[in-house]
């Protein structure tokens, strides 16, 4: 976020940093135990295989590129530390493909081919019905037509070794895969003995006795919202605090609700900022893009989910005015997507990105740069990176469910934590027609989804309800509100009435961790009553979570109660309000307003083991799944948030250093050697023995800095009288300050125009003036780029004599960086 003020840090006291690193010693222990009796039973497994104890058994280290992610070839699952990998074409299996190899199952489960859907038109959209003949059914599983796994059987030897697989999945074929671990070998045993020692020490036993008190909800009745109706369940309330309220005690409430895997509503977010408008024109002004009224975009059609080309501006109109179909008076919803791209979102939007920063509550958790509890925050910072936003959801929305077309998020489970922030809303009046028309559309939708779905549309019309999840979800209550809507006739807009501006911009239905399985169940069973892609049938589920292509209706939930006595937590998020969704929670949300939404993933230790547990999911969909990809890599994450915390409660046994961080020197320093990079000097190693004194290895800096006969002069003049005449034109150096002054001001007070100042000047002023005056400044080139209002001295205040000199004089923090030009006779007067 350059040139954009960054929102300020909150000061958290020593005293917390040491409670919340014991706070993520208590919860990831357990995890970092797992993980290393996997890899225990692998290197048993190898033991066998050489005849030789644990102990013996020695690994050869990989070392990859720090900015480069090690995965498994099989299932695309990211590696962390100990795999097999093959000595020839250096294939790389996970342990746990390994362990599932030898157990005689498909490595990363079975691989499936993905159902395509078929485009029928507009009119079938609209609820036109298809012949008998060429109706559609739903299609079985299929598996890929070049998959081998039957032809060419792969499988782990007697002995426990395994073949790197045949050139049809990958391999080479010819090798067996070796046994490597890219963590220095006894980095985990280390670490697990100083965190079993934290643990048992005194100190720990009392912060978590302390952190084990009741939640204080009963004396807080008024942060408290009601979400869900179940029987004889405690957790129908939601914790729900107010901004601007929120204490440093309310940062442990809000944990007892987080560990439970509750949701978590705060209000008011957005009075914690400087006000930044978000207004969709707004944020287009910020873009600064040329020609931005004709930029196209793509935007994402809600009723066959198909993507369509639209002007950035024709969009935006429709955002706040709305869209219909031009073949029909029926509500066009539009989804952007991806718009900003995510990667750039602080880079395009600097200001909406700080803006967002400072409105998230309990920064402890959510801030993407210091939160001691945003266990991403922990990775090194020459390091590949997740993707964790913050990225913008901006689309059109409407009140009523209109059951085919609505503008919706379907059914899914993030990656990680997340927290959404409803920055923005609009309430559309669309013009869509007379009510007529409308329910004459919902007829025939109706119609076509009983003869599809069921194939006996006359005993669906005697049963006097319709069994659909779509456009009978209205009712009598969606025909009044769409009369009210459309009152006035097609070409006058309805008035925003009190009520629905006092409403909520999006519905949000959030299920409980522990109802998956069951919610999973119900989708399999009526999974041929719910459409997809050009408004097909639903033909086939892998997941039914992960595939994200349910949304289940009103009259859907209804049955799901019915049937499982499942219910989820369902409330409206209003302007300003931030919803915390825990990892692992099954979730959909439903617009009912135009909305600009913004949301940012975090990883908090509550969440590691949902967070495992999603991973291990995902590693088992078929490989052109859309949620395939581990792009979080959380046993990563984990690690090294686990190392930070001990090494800030136990520094007294020195700070354990990760293999990334070891090969990030080495390979960094390689990056640099490549074209295209200016190399700016050597890299020193933190762990080289015998460190030298300060001056002494910033006098070797400079030593290293000059080469090709620019190095220091010998004699008797001083070292920084020797630098200042024998670089002449060069880079000043880099410490070039006398005492009292500025870093952008040379001696003799003048600020410096190129360059940085230098390494080993001395704070002499009269050394300094003879320095300046052995070699004369140039009269030419572009000023300091960091001068400030900095203090002049008597030729800095000088009358102006050229523009050149005005603005020099009155810029703020903006450079004047253009040079003046030749030959172009005397300069303009001011």
């Amino acid at each position: 976020m350059k040139g954009v003020e960054l929102p300020p840090r909150k000061d958290i006291s020593r005293e917390n940093q040491i409670r919340y690193a014991f706070h993520i010693v208590r919860l990831l222990l357990p995890w970092l135990r797992d993980l290393r009796q996997e890899q225990m039973d692998e290197k048993r497994t190898e033991e066998k295989r050489q005849g030789a104890s644990v102990k013996e058994v020695k690994l050869e280290q990989a070392k990859p590129h720090p900015y480069e992610r090690t995965y498994c070839n099989n299932c695309r699952t990211s590696i962390f530390d100990v795999h097999r990998r093959c000595r020839v074409c250096q294939y790389d299996l996970c342990i746990a493909c390994c362990r599932e190899l030898r157990q005689g199952k498909i490595p990363g489960g079975e691989d499936l081919e993905i159902a395509q859907y078929e485009d029928r038109g507009k009119e079938y959209v609209f609820g036109r019905i298809p012949n008998s003949r060429n109706r559609d059914k739903r299609a079985p599983f299929k598996r890929h037509k070049d998959t081998d796994k039957t032809v060419v059987p792969w499988k782990a030897n007697s002995d426990g070794s395994i073949p790197c697989p045949p050139k049809e999945k990958g391999g080479c074929g010819g090798s067996y895969l070796d046994l490597k671990f890219l963590q220095t070998e006894t980095m985990l045993s280390e670490l697990e003995d100083r965190a079993d020692k934290l643990v048992r020490s005194e100190t720990f036993k009392e912060g978590v006795a302390n952190a084990s008190d009741g939640c204080p909800c009963s004396d807080h009745s008024d942060k408290r919202t009601q979400a869900a109706n179940r029987d004889g369940s405690g957790d129908n309330y939601l914790y729900s605090p107010i901004a601007e309220d929120i204490q440093d005690d309310d940062l442990v409430h809000f944990q007892k609700h987080w560990a439970e895997g509750e949701p978590v509503i705060v209000s008011d977010v957005l009075r914690l900022t400087a006000g930044l408008s978000w207004e969709p024109s707004v944020m287009v002004r910020a873009l600064r893009e040329k020609k931005t009224a004709n930029l196209a975009v793509e935007a994402l059609d809600c009723l066959d989910l198909c993507e369509v080309e639209i002007k950035i501006c024709d969009f935006f109109k429709g955002y706040t005015r709305g869209r219909t179909h031009p073949s029909s008076r029926w509500p066009q919803i539009l989804k952007l997507k991806d718009w900003p791209p995510s990667s750039s979102f602080d880079e395009r939007l600097a200001r909406h990105g700080a803006e967002f920063i400072s409105a998230l509550p309990f920064p402890e958790y959510t801030d993407p740069q210091y939160g001691p509890l945003n266990l991403a925050v922990k990775l090194p910072a020459r390091s590949l990176k997740p993707d964790l936003g913050p990225k913008a959801y901006i689309a059109y929305g409407i009140r009523q469910e209109l059951g085919r077309g609505d503008s919706v998020t379907k059914l899914h489970c993030d990656m990680s934590d997340a927290v959404n922030i409803l920055t923005h809303t609009a309430e559309v009046a669309y013009k869509i027609g007379d009510l007529h028309d409308i329910e004459e559309i919902r007829s025939k939708m109706a119609e076509q989804d009983n003869k599809e779905f069921y194939g006996d549309l006359n005993e669906a019309n005697k049963s006097g309800e319709l069994h659909n999840g779509g456009c009978s979800t209205l009712g009598k209550q969606g025909n009044r509100g769409l009369r009210n809507k459309v009152r006035g006739g097609p070409s006058k807009r309805v008035p925003k009435s009190s009520v629905e501006q006092n409403t909520g911009g999006a519905l949000w239905d959030i299920f409980r961790r522990e109802d998956s399985k069951k919610l999973q169940e119900y989708l399999k069973n009526h999974a041929s009553e719910f459409r997809h892609i050009y408004c097909n049938p639903v033909k086939q589920v892998i997941h039914p979570i992960h595939d994200q292509t349910f949304y289940l209706t009103e009259e859907h939930k209804r049955n799901l109660k019915k049937e499982y006595g499942v219910v989820p937590w369902t409330f409206e998020q209003n302007l300003g309000e931030a919803v915390f969704i825990p990892a692992g929670c099954p979730h959909q949300v439903r617009n009912l307003k135009s909305c600009v939404k913004v949301a940012m993933d975090f990883v908090s230790p509550e969440s590691v083991n949902e967070c495992i547990k999603l991973t291990k999911e995902f590693r088992c969909l078929p490989s052109g799944h859309r949620a395939k990809e581990d792009k979080l890599e959380i046993n990563k994450i984990a690690f090294h948030a686990l190392k930070a915390a001990v090494n800030l409660l136990d520094p007294s046994l020195g700070v354990l250093d990760s293999e990334d961080d070891q090969l990030s020197d080495e390979a960094v320093d390689e990056k640099r050697k490549r074209p295209g990079r200016r190399r700016r000097g050597t890299m020193k190693n933190k762990r080289q023995a015998g460190r030298k004194s300060e001056d002494q290895s910033r006098d070797e800096g400079v030593d290293k800095k000059h080469k090709n006969g620019r190095g220091l002069p010998s004699g008797d003049k001083s070292s920084d009288e020797a630098l200042v005449e024998k670089r002449g034109r060069g880079r000043p150096g880099r410490n070039l300050q006398s005492e009292g002054q500025s870093g952008h001001e040379a001696a003799d007070g003048k600020p410096r125009r190129r360059g940085r100042p230098s390494r080993n000047q001395k704070n002499d002023d009269q050394s300094s003036d003879e320095a300046v005056a052995k070699k004369p400044r140039r009269g030419r080139g572009r000023p300091s780029r960091n001068l400030k209002n900095e203090a002049v001295d008597e030729e800095h205040q000088r009358e102006p004599r050229t523009r050149g000199d005005l603005k020099r004089l009155c810029m703020d923090e903006a450079v004047y960086e253009r040079k003046p030009k030749r030959g172009r006779g005397r300069p303009k007067g001011s």
